[in-house]
């Protein structure tokens, strides 16, 4: 039944199956079911009218009715509707049980051995095939990049390339850390291998970090050929490849492979769960070529000794015990519908004269690529009256290069009956301001 709801094969607000007729269906006694509908209505999945039934909770419009709620594409939080809060305190409430003991010691340099034996059974499965001395748990991935840009490579180069825009903090860590970078420009059409293999042969880069798919913040994914070619690269000119793969549990294209499958000498895999689980897990999980593994372990030491235990526990029996896939299947069903929605409502808008947008399947977010230098800050303060919001990618960018005019759509956190009415104001007032720039131009 959580399945069925997830999938949308019961609509919200409509009316489910009778107690009885579902007990035949299931083969199983009323009482249950009965059950089944109490775990429901705890998961705020359901909700019972008296003399009626049971009916789908209506999530978008619960929220709509809130007096003063804006539409906010800014936010790059995940839902926290879509959270299984008891779910997981079961979870943390059996690791404390199991694991009382070690919580009173410090962990292992490399993390929770039963999570890493987890998470090598779960990766395997998206291609990514190591052995469990290369797994390293961290305190999120934005601990792990810290390391590496700190800590010497093997290749005894200095300098980080980043896609331009990239992680926002990334950017700042490069710039407060005053650490040599270079940017090259990603598109919604990929990147440029040819200039790609001109900094790899000419500059003397340490590592290349992308985000392959879902990238951040614009929303794209590489080709396979373009991840096949990238693997090449960094294998002929010994540059190291950083691959944040932080959204692979939200892939619709199972042949889909990350580049660490074309090339497991050169690459850094890098896994994180703030984005669907929560933000304050701080678990992240990197994959290291061998001989990384002792330096990464040494600077890690300094950073903090071990992450948290408490966290780690929990996340290994939430994955083990089945819970960890049944919520990424009801989340990534919820994110494909709000990104189809947003791909119908671009459609059926006129903006050929003045957007240009990607048709994407899956992920958090996608971006608008304005064609006239129209003030955002403007933009955002006409659409201020109408209580929407959008995100910018300025913080995205290296402060030597320049930023592109984007927008950024954040679907987290907007009901999918509210993408129409959001998108529509956000383009409306754009072709407006695009007009008036046309005819000052003109």
């Amino acid at each position: 039944m959580q399945r069925k709801i997830a999938q949308g094969h019961w609509k919200e607000g409509e009316r489910l199956p009778s107690i009885r007729s579902l007990a035949k269906a299931y083969q199983c006694s009323k009482s249950t079911v009965i059950r089944a509908f109490h775990q429901l209505e705890q998961q705020h999945l359901v909700y019972a009218k008296a003399q009626s039934g049971y009916f789908v909770v209506k999530k978008g419009s619960q929220e709509d009715n809130k007096s003063g709620e804006w539409i906010d594409f800014a936010s790059a939080s995940p839902d926290s509707q879509l959270f299984p809060y008891r779910d997981f305190q079961h979870c943390l409430n059996q690791a404390i049980d199991r694991y009382q003991d070690s919580l009173f010691v410090y962990g292992t340099s490399h993390g929770l051995l039963s999570l890493i034996e987890v998470l090598q059974k779960h990766l395997a499965a998206y291609q990514v095939f190591a052995d469990l001395n290369q797994f390293v748990i961290t305190s999120g991935v934005q601990r792990a990049l810290s390391i590496l840009t700190m800590m010497p490579f093997p290749n005894q180069k200095e300098m980080v390339l980043v896609e331009q825009p990239t992680y926002h903090l990334l950017v700042q860590l490069l710039k407060l850390a005053q650490l040599p970078s270079i940017g090259i420009e990603r598109t919604a059409k990929g990147i440029d291998l040819d200039y790609v293999e001109h900094l790899f042969q000419t500059k003397s880069i340490k590592f290349f970090y992308t985000t392959s798919r879902f990238h951040n913040p614009l929303g794209t994914s590489y080709t396979q050929a373009e991840k096949k070619e990238l693997a090449e690269l960094a294998r002929r000119y010994q540059v190291y490849i950083v691959e944040d793969d932080y959204l692979v549990d939200f892939e619709v294209d199972s042949k889909a492979d990350p580049i660490y499958s074309y090339n497991r000498d050169n690459v850094i895999y890098l896994k994180s769960f703030s984005k669907n689980l929560f933000p304050g897990l701080r678990v992240g999980v990197i994959i290291l070529p061998s001989e990384l593994i002792s330096s990464f372990i040494q600077y890690k030491s300094i950073h903090d000794i071990d992450s948290s235990m408490l966290s780690q526990a929990g996340l290994e029996i939430y994955i083990k015990n089945g819970m960890y896939q049944y919520h990424q299947e009801k989340i990534r069903a919820v994110y494909v519908s709000r990104m189809k929605k947003l791909n119908q409502v671009l459609d059926n808008l006129e903006i050929a004269d003045t957007i240009s947008y990607p048709v994407l399947q899956s992920g958090l977010h996608s971006h608008l690529l304005l064609k006239y230098p129209i003030s955002l800050p403007k933009l955002q303060s006409k659409l201020d009256q109408y209580q929407v919001r959008f995100g910018t990618m300025y913080n995205s960018y290296l402060s030597s290069y320049p930023a592109k005019r984007m927008i950024r759509l954040n679907l987290s956190t907007v009901p999918e009956v509210k993408i129409e009415e959001g998108v529509t104001r956000v383009v409306k007032e754009i072709n407006r301001l695009s007009h008036l720039q046309k005819r000052q131009f003109f």
